[in-house]
Order: structure tokens, then sequence, then C-alpha cells
């Protein structure tokens, strides 16, 4: 039998059928990423996956971002979503707001193609969990650095803004 990772997946654009398999990678990987954050991940609403679902589907009804998937054998492991910041102070033109992994997917690239998809080499910001040391070495291979914003976001105490 073949190594899971030699799995192949293809990165394509997120549809309204995928609010199902993006909501249930958004809840996962907090899970995996943030719930050290919280007492109980199973009770906290940041972590309930209704709530994600609903959220997706509103948000690809609604074009909200523009959004791809990295679809796999098993089903959607990652998902990436861009959109322009229209705000007159905005610090680039585009932000990333959210690129999530699943953690068994974790270095089989990805994450990288799911980057490479949504955003290219354009100038973006990003939010990203201070204490976040894998997210942070991903986008700094990425060419993004701090710009010394920060903030908080739901459970996430720290969050640092990073730009490119």
């Amino acid at each position: 039998m073949g190594d899971p990772h030699d799995e192949a997946v293809v990165i394509r654009p997120a549809t309204t059928a995928d609010a199902e398999g993006i909501a249930r990678v958004h809840t996962t990987s907090w899970r995996e990423t943030y719930g050290r954050f919280v007492d109980d991940p199973e009770t906290d609403p940041w972590f309930d996956l209704g709530r994600r679902l609903d959220m997706w589907r509103a948000n690809l009804a609604q074009g909200t971002f523009a959004t791809v998937v990295a679809d796999g054998a098993d089903g959607i492991v990652g998902f990436a979503a861009v959109e322009a910041t229209t705000e007159p102070d905005a610090v680039r033109p585009e932000e990333l707001t959210m690129l999530y992994v699943l953690g068994r997917a974790h270095g089989d690239g990805s994450g990288q193609a799911l980057l490479d998809a949504v955003l290219g080499d354009r100038p973006a910001s990003l939010w990203v969990a201070e204490d976040n040391p894998r997210a942070h070495a991903f986008y700094r291979r990425n060419g993004f650095v701090p710009d010394g914003a920060t903030s908080s976001f739901g459970p996430i105490g720290s969050t640092v803004r990073l730009v490119r």
C-alpha cells in the first residue's frame, strides 16, 4: 500500500456544494490548532460544526471570498479564502482571510498549493495566532513579515498581522 501522503490532491475553486466539506475542515483544523486555547472545544461555540456550516453556506452562496479547496481521495483536506480590502486605510489590496489544512495533510504540499492558487505572489495581509510557529514559518517562506499590528480573535488571545 502507498503512503497516504502520496495521495493526489486537486486544488480547485470552491462551489456551494463544498460547504459541508469546508465546514468540517474549518472545525477540525480549529480544534487541532486552537483547541488548547479553550477549556472545552466540544462545547465552545467557536468549534461548532453547525455554526461553520451555516457560515460557509452563506459565504459560498454570496461569493464573500474567493475560495479554493484541496480535494483528496477522502474529500476536502484544506481550503483557502481571500478577499479584497476596500477600507481606505488597508495595508494591502487583499487579505488572506483563511488557510486551513487538516493535520493529516500537513507537509504534503496542500497548504502551499492552496496559497498559490488563491493568492499567487500578489501583495496581501493576513492575521495569524502569535503562538503558531508552524504557520509563521510557512508564511515567512512565502515572503510575509509582521508589520507590528496585533489583535485578538475569538479564543485566540493574541494575533499578529503579516504582510508582503
